[in-house]
């Protein structure tokens, strides 16, 4: 997930970022009593220079490149399992497999961790829609993740829905019964005209280096407000055309990336359905509703638009697994040695689960297995850390970093939210902080949390979250690494994925910069995002990188250094304005 894709699922992970800054703690910045009483070595002088194992680094590199399982891996993830929403038969097939696998290369103490109750499970079973009039024509579509199922195929009039606000509707009364209803307006669909897969160059790595001298989030209060309008006038245009009798709607896909969002391609998430908590029973769709090819979508549309009657005739054939799935991830060690540190960790991960309408094997396929593969490395090697290093296979990122967050709150800390009156009437995740950050004793004893979610491109590089103590260390870890293509070190945050998680509660977390490759152009939660899109070469290289970071974080003296610790209940009131700035002002008139 990239930052610059303003999507829903992002919107979680924004906010939980505005709370973090940048390099060491002070006095008055400790975490609570009960997290100051154990001891650790993050507050321990970090050296000027790092001792790197370069005889390590080779045999990292030898295992990883020459006798590489990744692929065995991914085929075995995409092909054998599938799609793994969360809450689903599959999700529960990934979590038992990869626990089993981490056994099998010799991990310790591979088991399941529940993050808490998710909402109702569900599968696509098959799905599949044709115009039959006035031409006979199959689209390409599927059905919205927790789409509610069709009674056997449908046929119906199409009608296009022009609604802008919620009274626009009343002219469709009584003119829905029966009729497959089109909702989104028909978008430009301009000629591919730059490559679908790029690689960073010199420049843009260059580039990258550079810290923003603007707020990244200044404008996040507007987007967030216009989405939040935007869902919820969906969710009564939904409302309405059930209540009047509709048989199903049908969105059209929207773009991606250097016009990504055509040639078959459909991106297909909860930014397609009628509520963002379409996986809660009492936010269920009221009817079922397929995304649909835009040139699928188009041509229905042009014809509608010229008066022409046209008849679509739909399956959607879904099932639901309950109301109240637990939602788990899979984590597993490599024990610490040293007596004096083994009881620290070091973290590495992604995220398991998918979207529905391809194998997920980019998002986040890809992550997981570089830290599956990379932890393999480490096993196949016979390391022995001073540091115990665990891995962590989240689910429920997509819809809100519900794995991550929740183990980091059960071991790490939390804060809560606010209940304001307006802060009530949002979802969990944009609610603001409600008070200070409470941290567990668990919270000094690791030392960093790497992760990889931005598709299935090479490591170029680190985002280092502002934390500037962190810049000296990794740009000695990557000089070996620069003959790989690891070459930039930037302060700018990125968020989007688990490592926020971590951040947020003052835990050094990390995301990797990475090749974009078609990520963000075809493959992004998308029916294209299959293992033919994962490339080897790149994903060898970067479980090596991984692998050797993780191997450097356990075996240091000192843990990693942090950030001061996060006040975020303080950020609002940080921005605003001063007062009796202006000279010969005077005070506003009471209303």
């Amino acid at each position: 997930m990239r930052i610059e894709k303003l999507e829903p699922c992002l919107i979680f992970i924004l906010l939980l970022s505005l709370g973090v800054s940048a390099p060491h703690a002070t006095a008055a910045d400790k975490p609570n009593a009960a997290a100051a009483s154990t001891t650790s070595s993050y507050e321990a002088p970090q050296p000027e220079r790092e001792t790197l194992d370069l005889d390590m680094y080779q045999r990292i590199r030898n295992e990883g490149l020459y006798h590489s399982h990744i692929m065995e891996y991914a085929s075995a993830l995409t092909d054998g399992i599938g799609p793994r929403l969360t809450g689903s038969p599959n999700m529960a097939k990934a979590n038992a497999w990869t626990r089993d696998q981490f056994t099998a290369m010799g991990c310790a103490n591979a088991h399941l961790e529940s993050w808490g109750e998710f909402g109702m499970g569900w599968q696509q079973l098959n799905a599949w829609a044709r115009m039959t009039a006035p031409d006979t024509a199959v689209f390409i579509a599927q059905a919205v993740p927790w789409s509610p199922a069709t009674a056997g195929p449908v046929t119906g009039q199409a009608i296009w829905l022009d609604v802008k606000n919620e009274k626009d509707l009343e002219k469709y009364k009584g003119k829905l019964a029966g009729k497959i209803v089109l909702l989104g307006d028909m978008r430009e669909v301009g000629n591919i005209d730059k490559p679908l897969l790029t690689r960073r160059d010199d420049q843009e790595l260059k580039d990258a280096e550079a810290y923003p001298l603007s707020d990244p989030e200044a404008d996040f209060g507007k987007f967030l407000a216009e989405y939040l309008e935007r869902i919820a006038l969906r969710g009564k245009i939904g409302k309405f055309a059930a209540d009047e009798h509709a048989s199903a709607i049908l969105v059209p896909t929207r773009d991606g990336a250097r016009n990504g969002g055509s040639g078959g391609t459909i991106f297909d998430d909860s930014g397609e359905g009628l509520d963002w908590f379409a996986y809660r029973r009492d936010h269920i769709a009221p009817l079922p509703v397929m995304v649909v090819a835009i040139e699928s979508y188009g041509r229905a549309y042009r014809l509608l638009k010229a008066n022409v009657p046209v008849s679509i005739e739909l399956n959607v054939d879904t099932k639901f697994f309950g109301d109240h799935e637990q939602g788990f991830d899979t984590v597993a060690e490599i024990p610490g040695t040293d007596p004096k540190l083994k009881e620290e960790s070091v973290m590495l991960g992604g995220h398991l689960d998918s979207w529905a309408s391809g194998t997920g094997a980019t998002d986040n396929g890809a992550g997981t297995l570089v830290a599956m593969e990379a932890m393999r490395i480490l096993n196949a090697l016979g390391i022995k850390p001073r540091r115990t290093i665990r891995v962590a296979l989240w689910s429920g990122e997509e819809e809100g970093l519900f794995g991550s967050f929740g183990y980091v709150k059960q071991h790490f800390g939390s804060y809560p939210m606010s209940n304001e009156p307006d802060q009530q009437q949002l979802p969990d995740f944009v609610r603001k902080a409600g008070g200070p950050l409470t941290v567990k004793p668990e919270q000094k004893l690791i030392s960093a949390y790497f992760n990889v979610d931005n598709g299935g491109g090479k490591l170029r590089g680190v985002y280092l979250q502002g934390n500037a103590a962190i810049a000296p260390i990794f740009a000695q870890w990557i000089a070996p690494l620069k003959d790989l293509g690891v070459t930039t070190l930037t302060l700018r945050s990125t968020g989007s994925t688990d490592h926020v998680s971590f951040d947020a509660v003052g835990i050094p977390g990390f995301q990797f910069i990475q090749d974009p490759l078609d990520y963000g152009s075809r493959t992004h939660h998308s029916n294209m995002d299959t293992y033919e899109r994962l490339l080897p070469e790149d994903l060898k290289q970067a479980a090596v990188v991984e692998a050797t970071f993780v191997y450097n974080a356990a075996m240091r003296d000192q843990m990693l250094p942090r950030k001061p610790f996060p006040h975020p209940e303080l950020e609002e009131k940080k921005n605003e304005p001063l007062q009796n700035v202006m000279p010969g002002a005077t005070a506003p008139s009471p209303n």
